[in-house]
This record gives C-alpha cells, structure tokens and sequence, in this order.
C-alpha cells in the first residue's frame, strides 16, 4: 500500500509539474496573438486554453470569452470571422458582413497585420524565455569553473587529436571559452564534425583539431541521447565551481544566446534526422515532457524554470515549421500572397491545411509511441 501510494504522491506532482509548465508556455504563446490582434483592431471571440468541453470562463468587456477547457494540451485563439481554430476563414464571411463588422475582422486586415498577429505567437514564446533565463542569470547566476582538462580518457577523440591532461582550453573555432560548460555545450551538437580547439600548455598557446565522437549516454531522465564527446574529464570539487551573476543587460545578451543555441540544437538533430545520421527516437510529445517536468520539479523552482524557457523555446521554433496549420504555415500563405499580390485559393489553401494536419498527427503518434517506454515505466513504478 505504501508503494502504492508513494507513485501516486509521484504522479500527481508529476502532472503538477506538467500543467505549470505547459500551462505558462501555452498561454503566453496564445497571449501573443491575442494581444498584436487587439492592437489591430481584431475582434477576438474565443481566448482558450486546452481544448474540449469548458470547465471554468468568463466573459470580458470587449465580448472575448475566456475559456479554460478540460483537455490542458495545447490552446488557441478565435477571431469573430474564423471557421476554426486554426485561423481558417469562414467562407464568403467577408462578403456578408457590415462595414463595423469587417472593421474588426482578422482576414480583412491589411497583409502585414496578419503576419504581425500571426508571428506575434511564437515571438511571445522566444520572449519568455529570454525573460525566465535573464531573471535565473541575474539571481542565481551561472556555475563556472576554469575550463581545465584533467584526464584524458584512453583511446578517445582528445587523445588521438593529442589533448592532455592539464591542458586550459582558451577557445573553440575561435570563440571564448569561459568554462568548462561551454566546451560540453559546443562539443554536444559537433558530433563527427572537426574543431579547432585552441588550449594553453606550459604558457604557451597551440591548437589542435579534433572531432568529436557521437556517443551515447544517460540523458539523466531515465532515457538515451547521443551526443559529441571528446573524452576529457574535469576533475572540479565543490570549491573549484562558482556562480556569476550577470546586470540586466548582459543577463539579457546571454538568455538570447541561451535560446540560440537551444534552436540551433533542434535544428541540428531534426538534420541529422533527415539525412539519415540521427535516429528520431529522441523526438517526444506530451507524455515525455510531463516525465521531464515532474523530475526535474523535485530538484527545485529554477530547474523548472530553466525547462519552462526551454519547452518555450522549442514551441515557439515547431510553430514557425512552414506547415499548416502551425502559424508558419500561415506565414507561408501571406508571403505567397505577397509574392502574387492576392491570396492562394481557398482550394489550394484547404489542401495545404490537410496535408499538414496529417503531417502534424502523424508526428504526434511517433512521438507517442516513443513515449510508451515512459508509460511503462510509470506503470511498473
């Protein structure tokens, strides 16, 4: 009974965990849109977080309801003339309406405040981010400790490349290394690609090429990832690491780099994916995020969250993939739009939207049966 009621103690701060981060994600995405859309005079009829059946709304003075629904996976915006909740236009909508109505329509408007309102959602996405990191940068700081090689592992890509032990790393394709960290973050996603590493030795500088090679290794979630390693080793105590605070504007700078570096390692494994280097099993959906959000909740507030800016960021970089009905794949149809000076068919729109619905489900159901390793394992305790 104690084991029983220990996963479900587990569970429920798991699922607590889950709804807090996808909760903050998603509503400051849909505030984005919904904001840029009040500023350009569009008439916003629903404000919804999760989809289904409304368990809790309200209505508010410029007539948008509120609405917080049953199923907290994801959310949407409606404006007074969409069909649906991805933003596809009611048929001769326009054509039926008065002139005060078609002053707060969303799809009358001129091309460039529908673009604006449109990206204003991922955007709203790369801002939080940037904001939650800036704010853990200038409270808490930034562990660093010398980026100092202390072993060398036997046989690995440093040794071969003529690395050793005592060696200070200054650089790394000629950008600053500062600690230790930096070097794991540049050689993570450099996975069989050559670097020049430039090192201090005895006072004097040398470089060396080396190339990281792709290994795999506990993600410290209870799963795999593969990552560039090239087989050196800090050997740094307690008193060896301390944590750098950063001003406003230099915390800033660095959330900003943070986040890039976060999209550019997406966009470096969906490549790899693609050209066949990388497997996909790596890819994740809401059942991977709850189980990475409840542990990471037991390490404390700032773990979550520096995932919080993370699953942020990844959100705001999925919703910018130019498939419909994600909003790149709206910003796809204006720019076609602006190209041809009128809008695609609605044939040809309708088209897009469905095959990149199907799309969209069937990653979603790869990425759910990658979670189902989770699922068990959940179901075993």
């Amino acid at each position: 009974m104690s084991q029983v009621l220990a996963n479900l103690w587990s569970g429920l701060g798991t699922l607590a965990a889950f709804l807090f981060v996808l909760s903050i994600v998603v509503f400051i995405h849909e505030y984005g849109h919904f904001k840029v859309a009040r500023w350009c005079g569009v008439k916003v009829q629903a404000f919804s977080i999760g989809f289904g059946r409304e368990v809790y709304g309200f209505q508010d003075k410029y007539g948008t309801r509120w609405r917080l629904n049953w199923l907290p996976l994801g959310g949407y915006v409606k404006f007074m003339d969409d069909e649906n909740s991805a933003s596809m236009p009611l048929k001769d909508a326009l054509d039926r309406m008065t002139p005060e109505e078609r002053a707060g329509s969303f799809h009358a408007k001129p091309l460039w405040q529908k673009a604006a309102v449109i990206a204003a959602g991922p955007i709203a996405n790369f801002i939080l981010a940037i904001g939650l990191l800036a704010g853990i940068f200038m409270t808490v700081g930034v562990p660093v400790t010398p980026p100092r090689i202390d072993d060398v592992v036997a046989g690995g890509a440093a040794e071969k490349a003529g690395l050793r032990g005592g060696d200070l790393v200054v650089a790394i394709n000629g950008v600053a290394i500062e600690s230790f960290s930096d070097i794991q973050r540049v050689v993570s996603i450099s996975s069989d690609v050559q670097l020049k590493v430039d090192v201090e030795r005895n006072g004097i500088r040398r470089s060396v090429d080396v190339t990281p090679e792709r290994k795999e290794v506990p993600d410290g979630f209870g799963g795999q990832m593969r990552i560039g390693m090239l087989g050196i080793k800090r050997n740094a105590t307690a008193v060896d690491w301390t944590y750098k605070k950063y001003g406003p504007i230099d915390a800033t700078i660095l959330g900003v780099k943070e986040c890039y570096f976060f999209v550019e390692r997406n966009l470096s494994y969906l490549k790899d994916v693609i050209i066949g280097r990388e497997k996909a099993d790596q890819l994740g959906g809401p059942i991977r995020i709850a189980d990475v959000a409840g542990k990471v909740a037991t390490a404390g507030i700032v773990p979550l969250l520096h995932l919080t800016a993370m699953i942020s960021v990844s959100i705001g970089l999925f919703n910018l993939f130019p498939i419909p009905p994600l909003d790149g794949g709206h910003l796809l149809f204006y720019g076609a739009e602006a190209i041809r000076r009128r809008p695609l068919s609605e044939e040809v729109q309708g088209i897009g939207f469905r095959i990149g619905l199907a799309l969209i489900l069937t990653l979603a159901v790869y990425a759910m049966w990658n979670d189902l390793g989770i699922v068990k394992r959940w179901l075993g305790g």
